[in-house]
This record gives C-alpha cells, sequence and structure tokens, in this order.
C-alpha cells in the first residue's frame, strides 16, 4: 500500500526532546516500512525515517526559536505539498489537526485525520460541523465526547515498541512527573503530593513560551523545595532510567487529556502511575493494576502509600498486550484498507 504520513513541523520525527504526536507518527510509519508499505513522510527537513521523507521546513520550528515568526505558514505550504502528490498515494493520514480540511475535501483520494489534541473547545463546533465528512480517529473514547457527531471511524491507542524501555522489578525512592511544565498538568500538585508523603520529587519536564509566565509566577519558587529537583527536558534515551528508576508517576492533571503518552511509558518501565481520574485516564490506567485512580490530593497521597506493593512485572505485562505500537499499527492498516475500498464507516471501524 502507498500510504502519506503528514506531521506536525513544531517537533522533528522522531522528536528530539518533548513531542508525543511527533513520536508516534514515527513508530506508525517506521513499522509500515517494515511490514513492506511504500511510506511517504511529511515532516521537518531534521527527521529521521527509513520512508521517503520530503521535507516541509528546514528544521522543527520549535527549535529554531523566535526565527519562526508564523508557524502555520509553513504548514500551508506542506499542505500544498501533499495536495500536489496526493493521487500518488492509496491512503493520506493527517496528523495535523483540521488545517487541510479545504483541500482534502476537493481531492479524490482517501484520507484519514488523526486528531491528536483536546477537542472540547467551543470555537471547533462550527467547523467540525462544517467539515462533518472528514474520516476522524481519535486517540482514546473520552476524546471524543465533545464532538460525539462528527465522522468517527475508530478510536485507536498509542503505541510504543516493545524493547524501547526496560522495565524495573523493584520500585525506587523518588517519585516523577514528566512531560510538560504547565496550567493543566499540575506540576504544583505533585511537588504538594511528595510533600506530604515526604517523598523526592524529580522534574523531568519543558516550558513551552506560552507557559513563561505560569512557571515563573507559580512554579518557579516551588522548586526551591528540598524535596524537588527540576532536571528539565528530556528525551527518549534518558527516559528508561528516568522512570524505570521511580517509586511511581505522578500525573495530577486538570484538563481532558486526549491521552497521555508519558502513562504508558511509565508503565513500558514497570512504573505505576498515580493519575488524576479524568478524560482518557480510566481508559489508559488499570486502577491497582498498572497504577491508581484518584480524585483529590487526600487520595493521591493514599496511593503514593500504597504503590509499592503494585507488581511491576504485571504493569509491564499490561503494555506489551495491548499498549504496544504493532498492536496500534493492524488498527491503522485495518482502517486505512477499509476507506481505500470504500467501505461504510459506521460503525467504527476498529475500536482499541
Amino acid at each position: 500500500m502507498k500510504i502519506a504520513q503528514v506531521a506536525p513541523l513544531y517537533e522533528s520525527v522522531p522528536p528530539q526532546m518533548y513531542g508525543g504526536t511527533e513520536r508516534v507518527v514515527f513508530y506508525l510509519t517506521e513499522e509500515l516500512v517494515r511490514q513492506g508499505h511504500e511510506v511517504t513522510l511529511f515532516a521537518s527537513g531534521d527527521s529521521q525515517t527509513s520512508a521517503r521523507l520530503h521535507p516541509a521546513c528546514e528544521r522543527a520550528l520549535r527549535l529554531q526559536g523566535k526565527k519562526i515568526v508564523d508557524p502555520i505558514a509553513y504548514h500551508v505550504q506542506m499542505i500544498e505539498m501533499v495536495a500536489r502528490q496526493a493521487s500518488e498515494f492509496d491512503i493520506v493520514h493527517f496528523h495535523i489537526d483540521y488545517l487541510h480540511f479545504p483541500s482534502t475535501r476537493r481531492q479524490n483520494v482517501a484520507a484519514l485525520t488523526t486528531l491528536h489534541g483536546r477537542l472540547d473547545l467551543p470555537d471547533l463546533v462550527p467547523l467540525y460541523r462544517l467539515f462533518d465528512d472528514m474520516n476522524l480517529v481519535s486517540i482514546s473514547n473520552a476524546q471524543r465526547k465533545p464532538l460525539s457527531w462528527v465522522k468517527w471511524v475508530a478510536t485507536i491507542h498509542h503505541g510504543l515498541p516493545r524493547n524501547l524501555f526496560q522495565p524495573r522489578e523493584k520500585p525506587g525512592k523518588y517519585l516523577a512527573f514528566l512531560g510538560r511544565i504547565s496550567s493543566e498538568k499540575r506540576v504544583d500538585r505533585a511537588i504538594e503530593i511528595a510533600r506530604r508523603v515526604g517523598m523526592p520529587l524529580r522534574i523531568a519536564a519543558k516550558v513551552d513560551p506560552a507557559d513563561q509566565k505560569y512557571f515563573q509566577s507559580k512554579i518557579r519558587k516551588l522548586l526551591d523545595d528540598p524535596l524537588v529537583e527540576y532536571i528539565g527536558e528530556i528525551g527518549d534515551e534518558q527516559k528508561s532510567d528516568f522512570l524505570g528508576e521511580a517509586y511511581a508517576l505522578l500525573f495530577p492533571i486538570n484538563w481532558p487529556e486526549p491521552f497521555g503518552l508519558v502513562l504508558i511509558e511509565s508503565m513500558a518501565c514497570g512504573t505505576p502511575a498515580i493519575a488524576y481520574r479524568m478524560a482518557s485516564t480510566p481508559e489508559i490506567v488499570d486502577d491497582g493494576v498498572t497504577g491508581y485512580l484518584v480524585s483529590n490530593l487526600e487520595e493521591a497521597v493514599k496511593a503514593v502509600e500504597s504503590g509499592g506493593s503494585l507488581d511491576r512485572i504485571a504493569c509491564r505485562r499490561v503494555f506489551q498486550k495491548r499498549l504496544n505500537f504493532e498492536r496500534m499499527c493492524q488498527h491503522y492498516l485495518y482502517v486505512y484498507a477499509r476507506l481505500r475500498a470504500g467501505v461504510p464507516e459506521k460503525p467504527d471501524l476498529a475500536v482499541a
């Protein structure tokens, strides 16, 4: 099958540091190539792939800092690149939200869009009503609820390579927070949980320019606590040790998380997650097996105190069974084949 993968340009594929969407695109692309499909990847020029790379910009936009004033301009150029070659592909798979909808609607090509972000924003309702013919994939069942009436063809959970991280059988002595420092990720809650249990907290997270004010006004002073160690942004090569040697991952979110890739990264390391029960977390975390789902700080503290009793090998086993990238790829291939054949999309073609 001839397949085009269209990635965001903010990070390379795979990302050098933070970047969930681009990481998933990388694993999917590589597995499709390994299975013998002819794959073309539209991404930044510093991407690394076994597929044919069509660069839409020289380097990942975020890495260029203030040099990039309007990142949408580069995405529009990429959409035009894809449109000019669309007839060459059996399926075009987009990962860039809704930017390509006007162009895709006017092309006679099988197309699919995986939505990776939050969908509960009021501004999105009229847009998706206007483009209600787009074939969409959600990354959790919870993600799709605000737009339950659009043309969903599947829910496909993310997956990671089975050998990407090595599990640790014994719990470490610190709590871990991994990802991004922002108001919705609530690293302040993680710090408070660590304080209440008297356990060290290591924070490996990036701060986006949009979150700098929040970081400076709300978080920086909290990092002075002797229990807290701020490491900064890390890449995949550091995650195995960072997560594997932790006692537990803290995931105290305060927003409708579409998936939470860090949850399965932690699971792959055998490290249980203590996550707030909202949005996608009940789909990813098996309460009492791969971690604990909590509703407030008090429950989070109790979960930390119980976390050491969880079987870390069982945690890893759950990841290997249902959240590996081979399974994710097979779900997408099933959807590709059905769309290419023009099979009616309802009910959902695949639910992960």
